[in-house]
């Protein structure tokens, strides 16, 4: 029985999504409702309610309903280089260094397990994804630092680190200064 492109959810599919076996590879595809994506059977990514996978006999069919392709295991036969990939990520860390990121939200962001995503980061970018999110948090300190007048543990917030302790500690052991002191010392 087809629906819009789906077909009806058989327990021999969820038991081969359950499984990640490969042998039901090119025979369905699933898509997952709540992140708007769709996998072959054998994906690796972690499992989705039973309740928010629709299953497509085709690539087309999900793709007429607006799910993409997990860029984890590539259903649509396309896989980014990993340095394309490592570049999207860092260009994400870049634009939302101010929100509570974590491996954990950056592997479901990215569609990859937690390790994979931190194997690869650092071995393009010679560096964790957590180092490089410092890394950007710190670089826009030392700009608020210098270019306006706001407290320390309000500059902290705006990078995204709301402990000052925290954010102080941080930005000694980046820079060799405290935030005051920075402020003083480049600013002269």
């Amino acid at each position: 029985m087809e629906l819009r492109g789906a077909v009806v959810m058989q327990e021999r599919f969820w038991k081969a999504i359950v499984a990640n076996d490969a042998a039901y590879d090119g025979t369905f595809y699933y898509a997952v409702t709540t992140t708007g994506i769709f996998c072959r059977p054998s994906c690796k990514s972690r499992l989705p309610k039973k309740e928010n996978v629709r299953i497509f006999v085709n690539r087309q069919a999900a793709f007429s309903e607006n799910y993409r392709p997990c860029k984890r295991c590539r259903p649509d036969g396309v896989r980014l280089p990993d340095e394309e990939w490592v570049s999207l990520m860092a260009s994400h860390i870049e634009e939302h260094y101010t929100e509570p990121l974590t491996l954990t939200t950056l592997a479901d962001h990215f569609y990859a397990s937690v390790y994979h995503l931190q194997r690869t980061f650092k071995r393009v970018q010679g560096v964790t994804p957590l180092t490089y999110l410092q890394q950007v948090r710190i670089e826009a300190a030392k700009r608020l630092l210098l270019e306006t007048n706001a407290p320390v543990n309000a500059i902290g917030v705006q990078v995204g680190i709301p402990n000052a302790a925290h954010f102080a500690t941080m930005f000694q052991k980046k820079t060799g200064f405290s935030p005051t002191e920075f402020r003083q010392i480049k600013s002269i």
